[in-house]
């Protein structure tokens, strides 16, 4: 199992999601296509259509940056945030 924590931005998109869930995954790749499962449409808010992770969307898997590919070792902590910009 890893221990993902998904921003509060997605809350507002897929109603009933815990901001924080535990799935078994063996790679960025599969915890997205399981959060899909659960919640339809997740995948597309989170990757584009060629399956990489979209540009304003940080994936940090135990504190460093993550790409789909990856691993995911047992009890690893994954946060998913979405970029912040302003002006």
């Amino acid at each position: 199992m890893v221990e993902v924590y998904l921003p509060d931005s997605l809350a507002r998109l897929f109603e009933g999601r815990p901001r924080k869930v535990e799935l078994e995954a063996t790679s960025v790749h599969e915890l997205i296509w399981r959060l899909d499962a659960s919640w339809p449409g997740m995948r597309d808010r989170l990757c584009s259509s060629d399956g990489a992770i979209r540009r304003h969307i940080n994936v940090f898997v135990d504190g460093e940056r993550a790409h789909p590919d990856t691993p995911l070792r047992p009890g690893a902590v994954v946060r998913i945030i979405p970029a912040v910009s302003g002006g």
